[in-house]
């Protein structure tokens, strides 16, 4: 997988070489944010609060929601880690608060002597780990000639970088290697040391850090990691999809790889192969191309319907060989008009109710009752359907009056211009507060 990554420092989207010197700044992280999704997670830093300075929090709020985003910078509890999860982020960054032991800071500062107090904080890390969960905490092992550093990259710690890999690993699910000495410098990234990695944990490893052609994605990705872009993509030294296509497993799945389709909601629509000439093709008509193995040929989904399949976002499974894309269908996805190969008809839920209704205010039908819903008499219907529901007895009457109140509750909420998924993620941020 490849990670673009967005740092925010001052309210603006920089890039800094080693950690100090800007380099670049832009100020549009949203649409940043929704371009990188369809690659990979988006790497989120806050670079202020990893330095104890301010906090961009109220600008990465909408950015946790419209893309698969790791956050990182300034995380220092499992509390504030909890809160952020539930705002959407899918994964946690930690780094500094990982290598600086509080109690053994105390017990040198007690005993009257001068000294380091860095060690790998086990208590810090079970804590983190059991509150959000191994498989959403990444843990930064940056280091500088094989010595974990902290505070930005401004202090060095005397801790190997292996070993300190070795004793967070059984807390976290992954680690973020960053080659300091590389990082920002588009000079290559130094692979002795991410070799060394991946020979010492089993866990998920993502690299960074002077990443700078193709052919160093490939070798990474042949040491089975993931690699995390910054420099090198905003100058355009490197183009995210020609790095998505590097950075597959084509040694073990050959020419095509298997990838399959699916929709916002989930259902499966259908299967395929893809090569390098349709990941392309995907990526520059913004709809899902395959290769055709009957006619040997690259092969648009709908280019004769125009049922084609607009892409959301493209994800790989764990050995980079297979593909999922998420798609959204403008027609019946199978050749027999079916809504997907693996069903005849498409599944009712809450977002295609919303699609229906939404079709109903494009374009009314004659004697549309939906259609004639305006904001009064909408209001007046749930009400009076929540009374129903409320007053209820059977089961049979409880389906029926919520059927009726859910109808009602979407319409509203379609007219105000709410998603059905703007609820489900407020009820996903309640859930995991």
């Amino acid at each position: 997988m490849v990670i673009a990554s967005i740092d925010i420092q001052n309210g603006k989207v920089v890039q800094l070489k080693q950690g100090e010197e800007l380099v670049l700044q832009r100020d549009n992280p949203l649409e940043l944010a929704a371009e990188f999704d369809r690659y990979g997670e988006v790497a989120v830093i806050d670079l202020d609060a990893a330095m104890g300075k301010d906090s961009n929090i109220e600008m990465i709020k909408p950015l946790l929601r419209k893309a698969e985003c790791r956050l990182g910078g300034g995380i220092r509890t499992p509390q504030q880690a909890q809160e952020l999860v539930s705002l959407g982020a899918r994964k946690i960054i930690i780094g500094s608060g990982a290598f600086r032991d509080p109690a053994l800071a105390a017990a040198k500062k007690g005993a009257g002597s001068a000294g380091a107090e860095f060690a790998v904080n086990i208590p810090f890390l079970e804590a983190m780990s059991k509150k959000i969960g191994r498989e959403r905490l990444i843990v930064a092992v940056d280091a500088r000639n094989g010595e974990i550093v902290v505070d930005g990259w401004k202090t060095p710690t005397g801790l190997d970088l292996v070993e300190a890999a070795k004793a967070v690993e059984p807390f976290a699910g992954e680690l973020l290697f960053t080659c300091v000495e590389r990082e920002g410098t588009m000079t290559g990234i130094d692979l002795a040391p991410v070799r060394k990695l991946r020979e010492s944990v089993s866990c998920l490893i993502t690299v960074a850090g002077g990443v700078s052609t193709l052919g160093e994605i490939e070798e990474i990705a042949a040491l089975g990691c993931d690699v995390q872009l910054g420099m090198a993509l905003y100058t355009g030294k490197i183009n995210l999809a020609d790095a998505f296509t590097a950075s597959l497993n084509w040694k073990k799945g050959g020419t095509l790889l298997p990838i399959i389709v699916q929709s916002t909601d989930g259902q499966v629509l259908m299967t395929g192969f893809t090569d390098t000439a349709a990941l392309t093709e995907t990526f520059k008509r913004g709809n899902v191309c395959f290769h055709s193995r009957t006619r040997n040929k690259l092969w648009m989904k709908g280019e004769n319907s125009g049922n084609v399949l607009q892409l959301i976002r493209l994800r790989t499974d764990c050995d980079h060989d297979a593909l999922l894309a998420t798609a959204q269908p403008t027609g019946p996805v199978c050749h027999t008009g079916a809504w997907s190969c693996f069903a005849t008809n498409r599944e009712y839920t809450l977002p295609f109710l919303q699609d229906i209704i939404q079709e109903r205010f494009r374009n009314p039908a004659p004697g549309s009752y939906t259609a004639t819903l305006d904001d009064e008499l909408v209001r007046e219907k749930i009400m009076e359907e929540a009374k129903e529901l409320c007053e209820a007895k059977t089961r049979d009457e409880i389906i029926w009056e919520a059927a009726d109140l859910f109808y009602f509750s979407t319409v509203l909420m379609t007219r105000a211009g709410v998603t059905v998924q703007e609820i489900l993620d407020e009820l996903d941020r309640r859930h995991k507060k």
